[in-house]
C-alpha cells in the first residue's frame, strides 16, 4: 500500500501510516480523500497542531494530551473525547488524524 502525492509513491507501513512524515497540504488531501474524511476547518485544526507537535517532540501526542493540548493552547477549547471520534471516526485523532496529517504511526497507546 502506499498513496502518490505530488507524483510521487509514498510507501506506508501495515496500517496506512506514511513511513517518512510528508507535511505538504497535498498529503492531506491524498491520504484524507483515501479514508473517506472530507476536511473541515477543525480538521486542519488537529493536523496543524499534530503536525507542530511531530516537529517539536519527534512524535505525536496520545489521545488525552492532544484534548489537552487543543484545550489549553485555545486551538479548540471544545475538543474532548466525542469531538474527535465525530472528526475521526476510525481510531480518532490520535490515529486517523495522524495517518491524515502525513505522520509516522504514533508510538504505543496513540503516541506517548
Amino acid at each position: 500500500m502506499g498513496y502518490v502525492i505530488n507524483g510521487v509513491e509514498k510507501e506506508t507501513d501495515e496500517y496506512g501510516y506514511l513511513l517518512e512524515p510528508d507535511f505538504s497540504e497535498e498529503a492531506v488531501h491524498v491520504i484524507a480523500a483515501a479514508e473517506g474524511i472530507e476536511l473541515t476547518d477543525d480538521h486542519w485544526k488537529i493536523i496543524n497542531y499534530l503536525r507542530q507537535k511531530y516537529q517539536e517532540d519527534g512524535h505525536t501526542p496520545n489521545l488525552r494530551n492532544l484534548i489537552k493540548g487543543l484545550q489549553e493552547d485555545g486551538i479548540m477549547p471544545e475538543a474532548d473525547n466525542k469531538r474527535m471520534f465525530d472528526l475521526f471516526p476510525n481510531g480518532g485523532a490520535a490515529k486517523q488524524g495522524v495517518r491524515i496529517a502525513g505522520l509516522p504511526q504514533p508510538y504505543g497507546k496513540g503516541g506517548y
